[in-house]
């Protein structure tokens, strides 16, 4: 649990900089809201990276994940806001098992 919430506040860290120094400054929560996007699907992925828990239980918590993310987006922002952040969620934990998938263990945990 420690590790998934450092790789939450590293890849909300990470991608706040990156979108901060390459892009147009925008609205610093809006940004912050789309990078932690990021870091949540980091930090969800390896959380639910263990091969004995079944499929239905890692959907399952993504799923919590990400009507957790639609539900700020919306409370907070609007729309347009919300969308693209659950897209960078779902690309990175898709991203997180497909490099797991070439590794024999289909774990990057372990």
């Amino acid at each position: 649990m420690i590790k998934s919430l450092m790789y939450f506040a590293v890849g909300t860290l990470i991608s706040f900089f990156l979108r901060r120094l390459t892009g147009d400054p925008a609205d610093f929560w809006a940004e912050l809201y789309v990078a932690s996007a990021f870091g949540i699907g980091w930090g969800l992925a390896y959380f639910v990276d263990h091969p004995e828990w079944p499929l239905h239980k890692k959907m399952g918590i993504s799923l919590i994940g990400i009507v957790f993310l639609v539900a700020i987006g919306l409370i907070f922002f609007n729309f347009e806001t919300a969308v693209p952040s659950i897209i960078k969620f779902s690309t990175v934990f898709v991203a997180y098992y497909m490099i797991a998938s070439f590794r024999e263990s289909k774990s990057l945990r372990y």
